[in-house]
């Protein structure tokens, strides 16, 4: 999970609608509230929302919030231990993300080296921000039994792992004119992937002796391949469905099956599962709307939302949005667009909806057709929002998609992050970075 920092300057600088010591200005298209010091076309550093700033960096610039002898606050706002941006709404103005003056940072670096399109993290081996993740909440309906490593003797050499979408905002440089692109809806579940790949098999002999274990550590007799349907999360294979982040992993067994003798020899697909892992306990879980404090949101999508996808209580669906070609020798095509949602159909299976297509122009362009497909009710789950939009630039060697979020979803992330939840891709992340 990378997250970083921006060196950008700060634009369309603007009053704030209902407080006379703010000003609102733009980065990367997401609206920000600042300060009456800030000018249009400043030079700064922009921390999007879903991120951590370093306590250090905090204290030097007194974000944290701190009273005196008397109680009064005389610090900032971010939760001390936290630390974490969220998108908010403050006075009826949203604000998606942070953007602090460069001299912030001259403490850690000398900031005339400094230029607009930098990413940071850590500054003079000082962490500035990383991704900000909760500490799991006890509370957590989810397996904690620690399993023993097992010596792995299957493996599954072709079947990869997801590849993550980057955010769109920050990777507008790779549209080139004539790009044939699409946009997707973009879907809040769990990840999935199922492959009929090769299997490579070691059989192992044990010496009865304790003396020969001794001595002939390496006791490989033979190997053995052929082809077998697996399933795996996004990074973990799964050679069973027993436990896992939810408690029990029966629910991806019921779409493992769905593949069965659908696949072709060296297929691997990729969805999204949607709705709930078991009775009346949803995917994505819970999220009390009355904490965004928006009386027009809890008015259009009520009290709760649950991101079901129209699954009834206990019930999942999957949406398939890619698929890639695997030959033996391990080499990867990624099918087009097309190609996947052809094959879909022929498996009875769904994909992910088609928003838009469309030839690329420019960013004026390309920006407009996220902003009409963003934002709104889900066009599935008619009673929750969108997560967002995917776009893709069909044509490449790999795939390439960029993805870009609603900002009330945004929201409603944060408030379920800052009770503490943490969903199964952020955990399998923490998983590989301590690995």
């Amino acid at each position: 999970m990378s997250y970083s920092a921006y060196i950008t300057k700060i634009k369309n600088v603007r009053k704030h609608s209902n407080a006379d010591r703010l000003n609102i200005g733009e980065c990367f298209g997401s609206q920000v509230i600042i300060d009456l010091n800030t000018k249009e076309d400043d030079l700064g550093v922009y921390f999007p929302s879903d991120g951590q700033l370093g306590l250090e960096y905090c204290e030097v610039n007194n974000l944290v919030r701190k009273k005196d002898e008397n109680g009064k606050n005389i610090g900032g706002y971010l939760d001390p231990d936290k630390r974490n941006i969220r998108a908010l709404k403050l006075r009826k103005e949203i604000s998606d993300g942070l953007f602090m003056p460069l001299s912030s940072l001259e403490k850690f670096t000398d900031i005339s080296k400094l230029s607009e399109g930098d990413k940071i993290d850590i500054l003079g081996g000082v962490e500035i921000c990383k991704k900000y993740v909760p500490k799991k909440n006890n509370t957590q309906n989810h397996n904690k039994k620690n399993k023993p490593k097992k010596i792995k003797t299957i493996t599954y050499p072709n079947f990869e792992e997801h590849i993550d979408t980057n955010q769109l905002m920050y990777n507008l440089k790779d549209f080139k004119k004539d790009d044939i692109c699409y946009i997707t809806l973009k879907m809040h579940g769990t990840s999935g992937r199922t492959s009929y790949t090769i299997k490579n098999e070691k059989k192992y002999y044990n010496p009865i002796s304790k003396f020969f274990r001794k001595v002939f550590k390496k006791r490989v007799s033979n190997n053995r391949k052929s082809y077998e349907y697996i399933s795996g999360t996004r990074r973990v294979v799964l050679d069973d469905y027993s436990g896992g982040y939810y408690g029990s992993n029966e629910f991806r067994l019921k779409h493992h099956n769905k593949f069965i003798d659908k696949l072709h020899k060296g297929e691997t697909v990729y969805y999204e599962i949607v709705g709930y892992h078991s009775e009346d306990s949803p995917i994505m879980g819970r999220v009390d709307n009355k904490k965004t404090q928006d009386k027009d949101f809890i008015k259009k999508y009520g009290k709760t939302t649950t991101y079901s996808y129209g699954c009834e209580d206990g019930k999942s669906d999957i949406y398939i949005y890619r698929m890639t070609f695997t030959n033996e020798d391990g080499y990867t095509v990624d099918y087009p667009w097309d190609m996947v949602k052809t094959r879909a159909e022929q498996m009875g299976m769904k994909f992910t909806p088609e928003l838009d297509r469309f030839i690329y122009k420019d960013t004026d362009d390309l920006l407009e057709r996220v902003k009409k497909h963003c934002d709104g009710v889900d066009p599935i789950g008619r009673n929750h929002i969108r997560e967002g939009v995917v776009v893709r630039i069909e044509g490449k060697e790999r795939f390439k998609a960029y993805k870009h979020k609603n900002f009330f979803f945004k929201v409603l992330e944060g408030i379920i992050k800052d009770a503490g939840v943490l969903d199964i891709e952020e955990q399998e992340s923490i998983k590989n970075n301590d690995n």
